[in-house]
């Protein structure tokens, strides 16, 4: 049986959902195919479970600060509220029924199934042929990709999707990988009492990072007595009631539990991207300014490679759907992507790195502060160490990036990422008035050794 339908969309996670809802709404007959859960992984197994988690975390974090500002604290974890909560508030018990009604009362249709492009212009999903007039949407999202470490395959490893429905916090935990989610796992789980230690074959946490950024995270959790191994490569890995992990330089490590963070990978040759001519060996589609992937296809969020966040997909989706609809819409700008990783402190750029600046060309200069020197910083004491770092353009007079490790450095990058999307002079950021005595305040200080 052949289904006639104005557009097909596999993947409903966030941008997926986002696409399928704005073109149904505008009368579209949109077929949405999803073989997991409508939504994606943010809601359920990422975004908001974890910073659930984050935020009971910090909690715990500044209860323990409390005796060297205000008194005395016993702290005592229990990590059954926080169970209870991504159960009952985030994922609902991980059902999407509420997700899927939402998208049905735009007028458009769920499938469920594993899609694929069967020729141009068509998605099969089992049985089921669906031929799309206007086009296919791409949005099939990640899976965690596991190393090809030996002894590894067939252990039971945790990998986000285990981490986040688990009822109990193990005694002890290695966590491989030193990016974002391992990072912020890695806090979570120490700071509820297990005993940490996290694994990172390149030489510093956060590799991605400003080094000066990587330096403050990994003085944060050393401190709160988690175990950082960097460079240091994972050999063999043994499973018998508890992991053994083989380091390749010589050392060996003993845990409870073990959770793989290194990276997301997408399977372009399930989808059948062969068929309208793209590479099924790559890791990611090229897409246009408008999201155009193909004759008829378009392709948004992780598998685009512009960054495995929900904001990036979301974003992607309403530039897709403008132009599906014939809409005179906005094209793609990535100048000023923030990104945010949720450990404390925060770890939150936008644009380009000092390396990533030097490797465009661009002439740099770079200027810094540490927040523990600012008045909020002392203010605020203990748990305040961080850096704004600023990257900027000499021949432009403006910024490309900038980094913030830092107490709510999440919110303050905000403030940075106007400046870098609006290409603001910094001749005229110097003439700002900040908020005194406030944490963002420090951007003024990071200015000012910017020089001229």
């Amino acid at each position: 049986m052949v289904d006639e339908v104005d557009v097909v969309v596999i993947g409903m996670g966030p941008g997926g959902e986002d696409v399928a809802a704005r073109l149904a709404s505008a009368g579209l007959s949109v077929v949405a195919v999803e073989s997991r859960l409508v939504g994606g992984e943010c809601p359920y197994f990422a975004c908001v479970p974890t910073k659930m988690m984050v935020r009971a975390t910090d909690a715990l974090g500044e209860a323990r600060r409390v005796p060297e500002l205000a008194g005395r604290t016993e702290v005592h974890p229990d990590w059954t509220p926080v169970a209870d909560r991504i159960r009952d508030e985030a994922t609902t018990d991980w059902d999407d029924e509420i997700a899927a009604r939402r998208f049905e009362r735009t007028g458009g249709r769920l499938v469920r199934g594993v899609g694929r492009i069967s020729a141009p212009g068509e998605v099969t999903v089992g049985d089921q042929v669906f031929r799309a007039r206007r086009g296919i949407v791409l949005n099939p999202g990640t899976e965690p990709a596991v190393p090809p470490v030996d002894g590894l395959a067939g252990s039971p490893f945790w990998t986000n999707r285990e981490a986040v429905p688990s009822r109990e916090v193990p005694e002890s935990l290695l966590v491989l990988g030193g990016g974002p989610v391992g990072l912020e796992f890695a806090q979570v789980f120490a700071r509820f009492g297990s005993t940490v230690a996290v694994l990172e074959a390149q030489p510093r946490l956060l590799p991605s990072s400003e080094p000066e950024a990587s330096e403050v995270i990994t003085e944060a959790l050393l401190a709160e007595g988690i175990q950082v191994r960097t460079g240091d490569g994972v050999e063999h890995v043994k499973h018998d009631g508890q992991f053994e992990v083989q380091l390749s330089g010589g050392d060996r490590l003993i845990a409870d539990r073990l959770l793989v963070a290194t990276g997301r990978r997408t399977d372009l040759r399930a989808l059948g991207v062969g068929a309208v001519g793209l590479d099924e060996q790559a890791r990611t589609i090229p897409v246009d300014e408008r999201m155009r992937a193909a004759d008829g296809v378009w392709a948004i969020g992780d598998v685009t490679g512009r960054g495995a966040f929900t904001h990036t997909s979301v974003y992607q989706a309403r530039i897709a759907a403008a132009d599906i609809l014939g809409q005179d819409g906005e094209t793609a700008d990535y100048r000023a992507m923030p990104a945010v990783t949720f450990t404390d402190p925060e770890v939150a750029s936008v644009g380009l790195t000092e390396a990533q600046a030097r490797e465009a060309g661009i002439a740099v200069r770079t200027g810094s502060t540490r927040i523990q020197d600012s008045t909020r910083g002392w203010i605020h004491k203990v748990g305040n160490a961080g850096i704004i770092k600023l990257v900027a353009d000499s021949e432009r007079d403006v910024l490309v990036g900038a980094t913030v490790a830092a107490p709510a450095g999440g919110e303050i990058i905000g403030a940075l990422a106007v400046a870098v999307h609006a290409e603001v002079p910094v001749s005229r950021l110097r003439r700002m008035i900040f908020a005194y005595p406030t944490f963002h305040r420090a951007i003024e200080s990071a200015l000012a050794d910017l020089g001229t």
